[in-house]
């Protein structure tokens, strides 16, 4: 025992101890000695074994904690300021040159400085006085550490009951302290700093601290064992828990069944996928079916691609709506110009969401010329909304299981288009395209539009059944958008199920606008151009989309800017210009060739008998011309009609004849063929089907025109059924036949008067460049149409 000075402590049980102040110091790894506290020390460094046998048994010493494990030969730096003076209870001979020794602590002191360095380290020490103070907030945090500790010890298995009673009779709080810090799984920096605090009351604070964090972390491991366990309340999770347990033992006998891992594989990324409880027992019997079969069975792989399909649908995954409707305004109208109903319309199904978020889904349906924009319009859909997109093209499909799937009898079978479609889009919300669906097909195999009732009805789709399935799942969460150039192919039962909208075609001037904001950046940056090495000026533009085009949409124009950039890249390629190469009206001259299509109205209408009339087709407005002529000769009067006429253009012209006929007089008319001969009508393009009563008015305009002598007004077309009665009946399709004329230079279009409400769909700069005329009867149509009699 080293000599010198002497300190008086008070141990942990009271008592006054006297303590030199010099001790010997033995370093410790990964341990904290507190007072009051037994522990047995492996002890076998030199130096150590030198401080031991220095202290000798019943002798005193300092246990102090290494910072770093791996220092062999610590010196006091390497040490925690804050160690325990303990006394050696005993020293017992360990194997080899090591020894075993029982400590306990003593006192808390602090390390002053370092006396010698050989054969062992020896230190001043500096005893620190617990500073106990009684008081009624002291008792209350002493009773509820024992509180707490009982809690921990009726928690964990591994601790004794009687400890209960041990802690409860511990004499002072601070001993209670030290017993709690010595015993918890803390790290060494957080048991320095419980014994580095001589203040009880604050040790009692920190103690709680850390009892609250093992108590929830032993309440947490009782319920999971409940749970997984022996415990009756949750089978499945028992369950789960023996069949690990069963795969582990046969993996440690050497006996494990590559079969029966694929099946708990299986059987995890289902349980994984939350399926409802029906689509849930399904997979049940589907596991244990193939559980049962032995592993090269003929049938296994057909009932694991079945699980695999279970389990990769998005059962339970579910994106989430982005609300905010300016800045989904922002995204649409950054990518699509003008179709300000389809906006509107899903603006106002974001505002419903925000108000009702349990609100189903809308299913509407885009019908509109090609290249209005009706495909990348649903792209932008989703990504306004924040869902995940998917489309599915139903263009030619006539098997009705291509969309609720093949039973699984069938070889080779495989869900339908909806469900792949689902799997694909990873959520069970996504923004799901229905393309093409007037171009749906049917024979023996089944009707497909028929199998789309269930999918577009919000009051049954929430029970989908595909074929393969076999079980419900639920589409009313999606949000669907059919797009179809006609809707006079789609059933009326399917289309009832939607809500449609009309993109119509665009002006003139919405294309040079598209053109310049969005055609023109897109294929210049897809052409590898600068926008410093060309300039597009809007006056190619505006050819192209006069000279070079003629359709409703911007297909077509985006396919000549894509060649014009072709061109310009080349020159660049091979010139390297050092200016900006001009694309203007001659380069597109140069670059496009000949124009397809220039103005022709007033060439064909230089005889009698030729008329401009206006239809609505697939491909959006157009223009057609309709031909007359007479041939006197027989008793009957005979009407030939060719052009490809559908059923319903025929009888038009029928009517058209038989007004002309009762109204021959008052319109002077004493052509021979009224009373005998033949007038045949011809619409050309006669490779292409041509019907409706649309050109009845046009229909009369020819007939009277060829009879008369009087030729039609080339820069006039019309529209409208004609009655026996002479009465001009309204139509439809208004802006589309309106903005064909517009595109093929008419001046004057002459609609029915009861169409005048359709007219505030047509753009205000197209009603600015042509004059509107309205007419009750067809008297007021040949006085617009045709020219005036020779005199």
């Amino acid at each position: 025992m080293a000599d010198g000075e002497h300190n008086v402590v008070i141990g942990a049980a009271g008592e006054r101890i006297e303590v030199p102040d010099v001790l010997p110091l033995l370093p410790v790894r990964d341990a904290v000695v507190f007072p009051g506290v037994t522990r047995p020390l492996a002890i076998g460094r030199a130096k150590s074994l030198a401080a031991l046998a220095r202290a000798g048994q019943g002798g005193l010493l300092v246990i102090a904690s290494q910072r770093e494990a791996e220092t062999e030969d610590p010196e006091l730096a390497d040490l925690y300021p804050t160690a325990c003076i303990v006394r050696v209870a005993r020293i017992v001979d360990a194997r080899g040159e090591g020894k075993q020794a029982i400590v306990v602590g003593v006192a808390r002191t602090t390390l002053a400085q370092a006396v010698a360095n050989e054969p062992c380290l020896l230190v001043r020490v500096t005893p620190l006085s617990e500073v106990d103070e009684p008081s009624p907030d002291r008792d209350a945090a002493w009773k509820q550490v024992i509180a707490k500790a009982q809690r921990i010890i009726d928690l964990r298995e591994d601790l004794p009951d009687e400890w209960k009673t041990f802690v409860a009779g511990l004499p002072s709080p601070g001993l209670l302290t030290d017993l709690v810090a010595s015993t918890l799984p803390l790290a060494p920096e957080e048991q320095i700093a419980l014994l580095a605090e001589p203040n009880v009351a604050r040790r009692l604070a920190r103690v709680t601290a850390h009892l609250d964090r093992e108590v929830t972390i032993a309440e947490t491991q009782r319920r999971l064992t409940e749970q997984s366990g022996g415990g009756e309340q949750d089978p499945k999770r028992r369950e789960k828990l023996l069949r690990r347990r069963m795969r582990d033992i046969q993996t440690e006998i050497g006996e494990s069944d590559g079969g029966s891992q694929e099946v708990d594989d299986l059987r995890e990324r289902i349980e994984a996928a939350q399926l409802p409880p029906d689509a849930a027992a399904q997979a049940e019997r589907e596991l244990k079916r193939l559980a049962a079969l032995p592993q090269h069975a003929p049938d296994r792989h057909l009932i694991r691609t079945y699980l695999e399909w279970l389990a990769d649908l998005p059962w339970a995954i579910e994106t989430e709506d982005k609300l905010d409707l300016r800045e989904a305004r922002r995204i649409l109208d950054a990518d699509h110009y003008d179709l300000e109903k389809v906006k509107d319309r899903i603006l106002e199904y974001l505002a419903v969401r925000k108000l009702a978020p349990e609100a189903k889904g809308p299913i509407l349906c885009f019908v509109g010329p090609p290249g209005v924009g009706k495909t990348s319009l649903g792209r932008s859909i989703s990504h306004a909304m924040g869902r995940n997109f998917v489309r599915a093209s139903l263009g030619g499909v006539r098997d009705e299981a291509e969309i609720r799937g093949h039973r699984r009898t069938y070889v080779g079978a495989m869900p339908g288009r909806v469900v792949q479609s689902l799997r694909r889009a990873g959520s069970r919300n996504p923004v799901f395209l229905l393309d093409e669906i007037d171009k749906l097909g049917a024979d023996f195999r089944g009707d497909p539009s028929s199998a789309l009732l269930e999918v577009l009805d919000p009051e049954q789709n929430s029970t989908f059944s595909d074929h393969y399935l076999e079980v419900a799942f639920d589409l009313s969460r999606i949000f669907f958008i059919a797009t179809a150039n006609t809707l006079s192919t789609i059933p009326p039962a399917l289309l009832d199920r939607m809500e449609v909208i009309e993109l119509p075609g665009y002006t003139d001037r919405e294309k040079l606008k598209i053109a310049r904001d969005h055609l023109v950046p897109k294929q210049r940056d897809a052409h590898g151009l600068r926008e410093d090495q060309i300039a597009v000026q809007d006056g190619a533009i505006e050819r192209v989309v006069h000279e070079y085009t003629r359709e409703a949409g911007v297909r077509n124009l985006d396919r000549h800017i894509a060649k014009l950039m072709r061109k310009a890249a080349r020159r660049v390629a091979e010139e390297k210009p050092t200016e900006t190469l001009p694309i203007d009206a001659a380069f597109v001259g140069e670059a496009l060739g000949a124009p397809p299509h220039l103005p022709e109205t007033a060439e064909r209408t230089v005889q009698p008998g030729v008329v401009v009339g206006l239809a609505r087709t697939a491909h959006g407005g157009d223009i057609l011309f309709i031909e007359a002529t007479a041939m006197p000769g027989g008793k009957d009067v005979r009407l030939r009609l060719t052009g490809q006429l559908g059923e319903v253009m025929k009888e038009s012209a029928g009517a058209a004849l038989s007004w002309v006929r009762a109204n021959a007089e008052a319109l002077g008319l004493r052509a021979k063929v009224l009373t005998g001969g033949e007038l045949h009508l011809h619409v050309p393009a006669g490779a292409v089907p041509k019907d409706g009563p649309s050109a009845g008015i046009a229909l009369v305009t020819a007939i009277v025109s060829v009879l008369s002598g009087r030729r039609a007004r080339g820069d006039v077309a019309m529209t409208g059924e004609i009655s026996l009665r002479g009465r001009v009946l309204p139509v439809g399709g208004i802006k589309d036949k309106v903005l064909a004329a517009a595109r093929a230079g008419i001046k004057t279009v002459i609609l029915p008067r009861r169409n005048e409400k359709d007219l505030v769909d047509v753009p205000d700069e197209v009603k600015a460049e042509i004059e509107i005329r309205l007419a009750d009867a067809i008297e007021e149509v040949l006085d617009a149409a045709l020219e005036p009699a020779a005199r």
